[in-house]
């Protein structure tokens, strides 16, 4: 059932719609790492740290909200349901428990790392099929390496 029409025809619709929903995946589940290790995080660099979790917890929310609503806007219900969320997401598992601050660091280094590689993936197949949804996943990305830059900076 189509609730919303798309611009979009067919077989681009569903290339698009792939991407943004293995985007919207990812970072849910990038916002539910970070708080994981926000919460649990221990070591002489805590508070800077912990800090800066809640900036990529904040920008990872953010851009699924954004991503969700661009998918809605195509005409494709986005699913962020922890199910679909825990099956479908690229990033590995997360430690359970208290985390050492040079772990908590690598920790975001990885699974940032694997929302990047996916979402470039994203990036790429969005280009012909749809520019607009392109650029939204270009940007997310950026913002995402920054991210990414800042982490690994903090264990150099």
């Amino acid at each position: 059932m189509y609730v919303v029409k798309s611009p979009l025809g067919d077989a681009e619709l569903k290339a698009v719609s792939e991407a943004l929903q293995g985007a919207l995946v990812d970072l849910v589940d990038l916002a539910l790492v970070g708080k994981q290790i926000h919460w649990n995080i221990v070591g002489p660099r805590f508070r800077s740290i912990h800090l800066q979790l809640d900036e990529v917890v904040t920008s990872a929310r953010a851009h699924s909200d954004t991503v969700a609503e661009r998918s809605s806007a195509l005409g494709v219900p986005p699913d962020g349901r922890a199910a679909t969320v825990a099956s479908d997401s690229g990033i590995g598992a997360t430690p359970a428990g208290w985390i050492k601050d040079a772990d908590a660091v690598g920790a975001m280094v990885n699974a940032l790392g694997a929302v990047i590689t996916r979402m470039r993936e994203r990036v790429e197949a969005t280009g012909q099929p749809d520019p607009v949804s392109q650029d939204l996943l270009i940007g997310i990305t950026a913002d995402l390496e920054k991210h990414h830059w800042m982490f690994q900076a903090e264990n150099a």
